[in-house]
């Protein structure tokens, strides 16, 4: 038996459905006892992949006490929604989300978004301490410009003696406009002017109001905008992508400490982040990710990945970076790849729990679709197959036949 027809045998005597609320328990039962449990996506632009997160989320939270949810978005707009979740400012669900107003708005300005923070608000008037209740987080490193204006504010708002050194350490900032593009090229020619100022800036905040300022999550809002100023300063080059996941790392063990010991958490990020590099090409390109770097640094016992994928459908998705969204039509997938082989393992949706039973059968190398913000279905076989050792990847695998666009929500885009 060839290698393609006994991975289609593997799947066909591993694989559940979804739809079989045993194989969803099974799910919650083994993400439940990791203290990170990281939900992938092959796509940006997929309602299954959005709502079947959300159910997972829901559970986690309910059944198993997870803390919140942190997503790759930018944590001033995130945190927004987290002061609607957790009540501190009434608003409606869509007024939480008017902050999404930076291209790609739909990732998160979408209806399936909204419904799932409709539930986290909901869910949270009914907790009493506002210790307890969930929380939803950005963890990405692109709001450099709002995170100073947030930082800015918040010390504006208290009289704090940071203000002035916050203002000194942002305004080597101005010459570049607001436009990242711009600090990139000036950083490669100028050095680290920026540098120094904001790193002495987050010392000083992580001093002094880590533990005295927790009104309305005050000193993580500091501390996290803080954070971006400093690793958001990308000086263009291989080791981007790195500073990236390395943030987003380090974002998310600020929100895990200021929930205390035995804080859990669920992150949604692309497949790409959360799946662990080792097991793709990334690894011989010198690239880490969030994946890896949680599991290096506290156990593989400790976090959970799944991974999404689908055979076809349709995409929410751009032919460039920065020009209008499309509805797009995702082809069937390569002859040969993952989700190939999934689809003809038989009809339908799937799931694959990985142990150590069953993971010798999913570790050969081979082809998984990934879809960013950026797409041109037409030229997919060339770019947008990673190769990768799938069980080593993930934990567990969710496969959505065919899946169909997000629906997102009429948020103008805003121009500097």
């Amino acid at each position: 038996m060839n290698a393609a027809k006994r991975l289609i045998t593997a799947i066909q005597s591993e694989a559940g459905s979804l739809s079989d609320p045993i194989w969803f328990d099974r799910i919650i039962e083994a993400a439940g006892k990791a203290k990170f449990v990281l939900l992938g996506e092959a796509s940006h632009g997929t309602s299954e992949f959005y709502s079947i997160r959300a159910e997972i989320s829901k559970k986690l939270i309910d059944r198993k006490g997870f803390d919140c949810i942190a997503v790759e978005g930018d944590w001033p707009s995130c945190f927004t929604v987290n002061r609607y979740v957790k009540g501190y400012a009434p608003m409606t669900p869509l007024e939480a989300l008017k902050d999404f107003n930076r291209w790609p708005t739909w990732m998160w300005a979408n209806e399936e978004i909204r419904q799932l923070i409709t539930w986290i608000h909901d869910y949270n008037q009914h907790i009493k301490e506002q210790s307890q209740m969930a929380g939803f987080y950005g963890i990405d490193i692109y709001s450099l410009w709002e995170s100073m204006d947030e930082i800015i504010k918040l010390l504006e708002s208290k009289g704090a003696a940071e203000l002035e050194a916050a203002k000194k350490a942002f305004s080597c900032f101005e010459p570049f406009h607001r436009k990242p593009e711009n600090y990139a090229v000036a950083a490669e020619f100028y050095g680290d002017a920026c540098d120094k100022e904001v790193a002495d800036l987050l010392l000083k905040i992580k001093n002094k109001w880590e533990e005295t300022n927790n009104f309305e999550e005050e000193s993580l809002n500091l501390l996290i905008n803080s954070l971006v100023a400093l690793n958001a300063m990308v000086k263009g080059g291989p080791d981007d992508w790195n500073i990236r996941d390395h943030h987003m790392v380090s974002a998310l063990e600020e929100v895990s400490e200021f929930y205390g010991k035995g804080a859990k958490v669920i992150v949604w990020e692309h497949n790409t982040h959360i799946g662990d590099a080792r097991a793709t090409d990334m690894k011989e390109e010198g690239l880490v990710n969030v994946g890896q770097i949680l599991r290096e640094k506290y156990g593989e016992d400790q976090v959970f990945a799944l991974g999404f994928g689908t055979y076809s459908g349709t995409v929410i998705a751009a032919e460039q970076w920065g020009s209008e969204m499309q509805v797009m039509k995702v082809p069937p997938a390569q002859a040969g790849s993952w989700e190939d082989a999934l689809q003809k393992a038989g009809p339908g949706d799937k799931v694959l729990l990985f142990n150590d039973e069953n993971r010798d059968l999913f570790t050969d190398t081979i082809g998984h679709r990934a879809i960013g913000v950026v797409y041109n279905p037409e030229y997919e076989q060339y770019a947008n197959y990673v190769p990768t050792k799938i069980s080593l990847r993930y934990d567990s695998f969710v496969f959505i036949e065919n899946t169909n666009s997000l629906q997102p929500l009429n948020i103008p885009v805003r121009t500097l």
